[in-house]
């Protein structure tokens, strides 16, 4: 009796196999990897199908672009109150495109530098948010029982008391500086992310293959990572550009209210610092009008895309172009 010696990897034309090229096939990390990019490929595909979407997505990356480049575009000097290179409280003109602030500073170098702290400030604030709000919710859905009780008791407080009321107490009884503000908004704001995910969760689990997991040995560690979280994870994606729009309010409310960093210059800060050179009363319209454009442009923008990836993970939603 002969033994057949030939290898399962050898092509049928006769061809010599490629080691190389049977272990990639083989290897269950780089098929793992091939499907998120064809997922991510079919998720651009679609997403560049919503024309809100992509203009969200342009505005927001020309102005991620200019406060990168703010040392390069304005300098670091535009700044400083002592160096200020015009007068008080000048309008717009040839020099001055946006006019100056009542120390003399160019109010378009300020704009610039405040987008690095309003972004950076919304950004941090909302991955804070969505963190402790998926794992909240992903932890409650799981654990049944007093846990739930307690916890999601706890989260129907934060949700019943005003958000701004809590961050701005926060922000009062702590150090003024970015690090507070990024605190107090994300630990007030996370009880809507964590009601979402919970329901989400609770969905997940209810599903055949969660009861042959655990059949197979599968513990809580196991089914909450490998099965609820990348389940979850795109409502994760969507809320997290929604939740970064409203951290860049905040965040301008608090510092319009003195509740910021006086030394960070932000597009909040700038509208606090016009209101206290009286420009409401006087009628410098160009040192309120860009802020608050701003801060209103930005937070539509991320509203757009957030709308856009929502509507691309969940196509029940309908076309929203």
């Amino acid at each position: 009796m002969t033994t057949d010696t030939t290898d399962v990897a050898t092509p049928r034309n006769g061809a010599s196999p490629d080691p190389d090229d049977a272990a990639h096939v083989a290897s269950p990390r780089a098929l793992a990897w091939a499907r998120r990019r064809r997922a991510l490929a079919d998720f651009w595909r679609t997403f560049r199908t919503h024309r809100s979407g992509l203009v969200g997505l342009v505005v927001l990356l020309l102005i991620a672009v200019l406060a990168l480049a703010a040392p390069l575009l304005v300098g670091s000097d535009s700044r400083s109150v002592t160096e200020a290179p015009g007068k008080s409280l000048e309008s717009p003109s040839g020099r001055f495109p946006l006019g100056t602030d009542q120390f003399g500073r160019s109010l378009l170098a300020l704009m610039v530098w405040g987008a690095r702290v309003s972004l950076a400030v919304g950004l941090l604030a909302a991955v804070l948010t969505v963190a402790i709000g998926t794992l909240v919710g992903v932890t409650a859905g799981h654990f049944k029982g007093w846990y739930a009780t307690v916890i999601m008791r706890v989260t129907d407080w934060f949700l019943v008391m005003p958000t701004l009321v809590l961050a701005i107490a926060l922000a009062t009884v702590l150090d003024r500086s970015i690090w507070t503000t990024i605190l107090a908004i994300g630990v007030t704001t996370w009880p809507t992310t964590a009601r979402l995910v919970r329901a989400q969760t609770l969905s997940v689990e209810s599903r055949p293959y969660i009861e042959r997991a655990r059949a197979l040995g599968g513990g809580h560690k196991h089914v909450m990572l490998r099965h609820v979280l990348p389940n979850v994870m795109p409502l994760v994606l969507a809320q997290t550009t929604l939740v970064i729009s409203n951290a860049i309010l905040t965040e301008a409310t608090l510092a319009f209210l003195g509740l910021g960093d006086p030394i960070m210059v932000s597009w909040g800060g700038l509208l606090q610092d016009a209101r206290d050179a009286g420009a409401v009363s006087s009628g410098d319209w160009w040192y309120l009008a860009p802020p608050g454009l701003a801060i209103a442009l930005v937070a539509l923008a991320f509203t757009l895309c957030g709308r856009a990836i929502e509507s691309v993970l969940n196509p029940k939603l309908g076309d929203r172009r």
